[in-house]
């Protein structure tokens, strides 16, 4: 991510908002290749800047992400109640 106070007090390109609608996808385009801000003016008055975009994090897949992360205490395998009981509760 861009930090913005890094970019305070350097001068940006003004662009008038009219332009901007215009133009938006060249301008974006512009930034993204020249990594410069814009700053966009309202009748002369700035309303937004345009600032590129920072590195893009890559998150790590879901599959496998809780590996490691538990423990088997006891038996998992047999059953947790006496079969007896299992039949018992059939009836």
């Amino acid at each position: 991510m861009v930090n913005l106070n890094s970019l305070k007090g350097l001068p940006m390109e003004e662009v008038a908002i009219s332009e901007f609608k215009a133009k938006c996808l060249a301008l974006l385009e512009q930034v993204r290749k020249t990594k410069k801000p814009i700053r966009i003016t309202r009748f002369g008055k700035p309303v937004a800047e345009v600032v590129p975009a920072g590195p893009v994090e890559k998150t790590g897949s879901w599959l496998g992400s809780m590996a490691g992360k538990m423990e088997i205490v006891g038996d998992i395998v047999s059953p947790v109640i006496d079969l007896n009981d299992i039949e018992a509760l059939r009836d």
